[in-house]
């Protein structure tokens, strides 16, 4: 998944892209060509640069051939190669997390499942990047970095609130944002159909979007535990004037924080930079914590985004393209890749990387709770379609939460079971 929270491949003889971008593993003389996709903004041309020159430079005779794509149109380039009909191949292909089980429906991946216990330590990766990329326990998907929302505070405000500490359970924060919902001031800005993050709050509750029995998808918006999370999100909602009829985008919630008179928004921590491009004033007055949970032992759950790496089956080069893996997940270029780009590492144990950056800190501490959503290779049409953003609505606006979120429900499992 793209978090709205880095591909060089000369055309090749016709023989070459049925096999990848490289020369066989086993081909004799010559450099042996190893082809890495990765997707536009996802790593500076610094970090591909170093990045190159060092894995080259450690794997003598082999030309490291990084192409940069778009996440326009990705889908059908990364289907192309998978299925062997790609003028230009890939040995190493970045993919957003939850797009990882439509390529596996798709099939053409290679399973990673030994490689990840042997090689890159699976049993410590964010489960909102690994569990997206695993299928009836086999894995496909490879985590690589992590982004995911937290909240962030106009320090001041906070201040003037005579708010010392930030909350850290959902009592504390509805309470702490009461005192900040005052006049002129919102205590929250929360647009009515932010369903990202819902999603958490549904999780906290134990609920979930959808759940698959036996190849059969069910959405669960109407159970009680998802109706739970909603309820909490009418709670957090009404203390700001949030839209409760368009989503973060509509308009732009970093520009209305910008104002001035925003104790709060819920965002990926790189929107702080956008606050302070659009009002300098608030330059050093701008805090993060994690969105909190229902008790001070854990944060509250969040939707991860990020991207995972894969291995088309019909490469030449899966060889070098599982040493092109391990050393884009090292600690080595985790840590590069962290602190360059203000990302979250793949794994648990490597969250202390990030300690000097604040946002990406207090991303690390709520990725720890992070979840993608359900492993369907046709959640990207819920999402076109989207019933969840009405069934917000409806419940903000006064309708029966119950009835709306049945509707909704009945939508997500229509449109999960339509079939390939």
């Amino acid at each position: 998944m793209k978090m709205r929270f880095p591909v060089l491949c000369t055309a090749l003889v016709a023989a070459a892209a049925l096999t990848g971008c490289g020369q066989s593993d086993g081909q004799a003389g010559g450099s042996q060509k190893v082809t890495l996709w990765l997707m536009k903004g996802s790593a500076s041309e610094d970090f591909t640069g170093k990045f190159t020159a060092s894995f080259e430079k450690e794997h003598p005779g082999v030309d490291l051939d990084v192409r940069i794509q778009e996440w326009s149109g990705i889908g059908d380039k990364v289907n192309a190669v998978l299925e062997g009909r790609s003028p230009e191949g890939a040995d190493v292909i970045e993919v957003g997390n939850t797009q990882v089980a439509q390529y596996i429906e798709t099939g053409g991946i290679s399973e990673l499942t030994l490689d990840g216990l042997r090689e890159w330590g699976s049993k410590d990766w964010l489960r909102g990047l690994s569990d997206p990329g695993s299928i009836n326990g086999a894995q496909y998907g490879v985590p690589w970095y992590a982004a995911n929302r937290v909240v962030i505070y106009n320090k001041d405000l906070f201040a003037n609130a005579g708010i010392k500490t930030t909350p850290r359970t959902r009592a504390e924060w509805i309470q702490a944002t009461q005192k900040l919902d005052k006049g002129d001031q919102q205590g929250i800005y929360l647009a009515g159909q932010n369903w990202y993050v819902l999603s958490g709050f549904i999780w906290d509750e134990g609920g979930e979007l959808a759940v698959e029995n036996s190849g059969e998808w069910t959405g669960t918006l109407d159970d009680e535990k998802a109706l739970a999370g909603m309820d909490f999100y009418k709670q957090l909602q009404a203390l700001g004037d949030g839209p409760k009829d368009a989503d973060e985008e509509t308009p732009p919630q970093s520009g209305v924080f910008a104002r001035g008179e925003v104790a709060q928004i819920i965002a990926p921590p790189g929107q702080a930079a956008e606050i302070e491009a659009a009002n300098p004033a608030l330059k050093g007055k701008l805090g993060y914590f994690p969105i909190p949970g229902k008790t001070s032992d854990r944060p509250g759950a969040v939707f991860t985004g990020g991207s995972d790496l894969i291995i088309p089956e019909k490469t030449g080069q899966r060889k070098h393209a599982v040493e092109v893996i391990t050393a884009l997940v090292s600690e080595k270029w985790q840590t590069e890749l962290a602190r360059t780009m203000s990302y979250v590492p793949n794994k648990t144990t490597l969250a202390h990387v990030v300690e000097g950056n604040e946002g990406a800190a207090t991303m690390a501490v709520g990725a720890a709770q992070g979840r993608a959503t359900p492993k369907s290779a046709h959640w990207a049409e819920v999402e076109a379609k989207n019933p969840i953003k009405p069934f917000m609505t409806a419940v903000l606006t006064g309708q029966d939460p119950r009835q709306a979120a049945r509707a909704a429900s009945d939508t997500i499992s229509r449109v999960l079971n339509s079939g390939p």
